[in-house]
């Protein structure tokens, strides 16, 4: 297999995975809260070939010499996008939208290793009902939602309506009283694109990352949401349509280009014999 050959099967080794990529973001265009998610592509290393045995020729040359042949590419980073999605009404008081960019509920999620923190642009919750008579607000795939404390929120199943406030406070009345049970706790990702996605549109700080450098708390005073709302998918599709047909041309050139290179070593093969 010559150079040009690898190339093409490394490029398009990593084109299948931006493919699969674009097709999961599209698949998501209905998802609430979810967040799109871009590769970015670079080079992989080049190797430099000195072919030029004139030294007469290489005065004055102001570029290396010889000539410079890469390895292909390769997907160099996969980038999530926390612009906002556009809001949809439910009416459901436990459906609540963040209305500030690059804020995330933080979900408090059971791992082998504990306890582990998760991060999510959907704000659809539920009651789940826990031992003693309590219930505790979860997410769509039951999760506990984090309080201002970190803990989960969980109270007495006694009351008769709730809401959730636009700083993020969950209030239920009981008869002719109104009580706080627990906030929202709400983060804001400082550099969102560092950030790993862990399916579910969920999100969690990277092993070996300084939480403190990705992510800060966000004070009740500087919360904004609506309740009995949900923010919709941010995908584009018509952008991810053009991207994926961008994608598909590359992997088509590639996959031309081996065939042209197969051809051409079968000729070669033919005039040696």
């Amino acid at each position: 297999m010559n150079r040009s050959m690898i190339q093409s099967a490394v490029t398009m080794g990593q084109l299948q995975t931006k493919m699969d990529l674009i097709g999961n973001n599209l698949s998501n265009s209905q998802t609430t809260g979810y967040k799109t998610r871009n590769a970015d592509f670079s080079s992989l290393l080049s190797q430099q070939i000195d072919n030029q045995t004139n030294e007469a020729l290489e005065v004055g040359r102001s570029t290396p010499a010889g000539i410079r042949v890469g390895a292909g590419a390769k997907l160099g980073s996969t980038k999530v996008d926390l612009s906002e999605g556009s809001l949809k009404g439910t009416g459901r008081e436990l459906d609540v939208a963040l209305l500030n960019k690059n804020h995330l509920f933080e979900l408090n999620v059971p791992t082998v290793e504990g306890i582990e923190s998760h991060y999510t642009r959907a704000g659809n919750f539920y009651l789940n009902p826990i031992n003693g008579g309590q219930v505790m607000l979860t997410d769509a795939n039951g999760y506990p939602v984090a309080g201002e404390d970190g803990g989960n929120i969980e109270f007495e199943d006694d009351f008769n309506e709730i809401t959730i406030r636009e700083n993020g406070a969950v209030v239920v009345e009981r008869g002719d009283q109104q009580v706080v049970e627990g906030r929202l706790n709400v983060i804001e990702a400082t550099r969102p694109h560092l950030l790993s996605f862990v399916g579910e549109n969920r999100f969690r700080i990277p092993n070996g990352s300084d939480p403190a450098n990705l992510i800060e708390e966000v004070q009740a005073e500087n919360v904004t949401m609506q309740s009995g709302t949900l923010e919709e998918s941010n995908v584009d599709t018509a952008h991810q349509m053009t991207e994926l047909m961008m994608a598909q041309r590359a992997y088509q050139f590639n996959a031309k280009s081996i065939t042209t290179g197969d051809q051409m070593m079968g000729l070669v093969n033919q005039l040696r014999s």
